[in-house]
C-alpha cells in the first residue's frame, strides 16, 4: 500500500529579510520556524530545508540498514545515524555525509561494512538524492 506524507510551508517577505514556518501535517508532530540566516549562516532558533533533508536521510538510512540486517538473521542491537547536509548559497545543496555507529551481534566488521554500504544505496531517500554526493562513515561497535 502506497502512502503519502504532507508538509506545508508558509513564507512572508523577501528571501533574506523574511521568515516563515513549516508544519508536518501528516503526523502533526511539528511546527518549525524557517529563516534564511539559518540556511546561509547556520544561525540558531529556526530550521531550514537542509536540516529537514538531513533528518529524513538519517532516519531512512537507519531503517534501511535495520531491515537488511534483520533479513540476514542478524538484527542490530542499536543503530545511530547522523546526516549532515551541506548548503552553499548560489550553488545549492552540496552533499549529504552519513555517519553510522551500529552494534550488531553475529556479524564481523567486514560483513557489517558491506550491509552499511548497501543500505546507503538502498535507502529511498538516498535514491531521491542521487544529484548530490553521499558519503558514508560506518563504524562497527563490538
Amino acid at each position: 500500500m502506497a502512502t503519502q506524507s504532507k508538509a506545508q510551508a508558509h513564507w512572508e517577505g523577501s528571501l533574506t529579510e523574511g521568515a516563515g514556518s513549516v508544519d508536518l501535517v501528516t503526523s502533526g508532530l511539528g511546527h518549525f520556524d524557517l529563516k534564511w540566516a539559518k540556511r546561509a549562516e547556520a544561525a540558531a532558533g529556526a530550521t531550514n530545508p537542509e536540516e529537514l533533508i538531513a533528518a529524513a536521510h538519517a532516519s531512512c538510512y537507519s531503517m534501511a540498514l535495520s531491515h537488511a540486517l534483520a533479513g540476514n538473521g542478524t538484527p542490530a542491537e542499536s543503530i545511530d545515524t547522523t546526516a549532515v547536509v551541506g548548503f552553499q548559497p548560489g550553488e545549492g545543496i552540496t552533499g549529504s555525509d552519513l555517519t553510522v555507529k551500529a552494534k550488531v551481534p553475529g556479524l564481523t566488521e567486514d560483513e557489517f561494512l558491506k550491509f552499511a554500504e548497501e543500505a546507503k544505496t538502498g535507502c529511498p531517500v538516498s535514491a531521491a538524492l542521487t544529484g548530490i554526493p553521499i558519503s558514508l562513515d560506518a563504524q562497527f561497535v563490538s
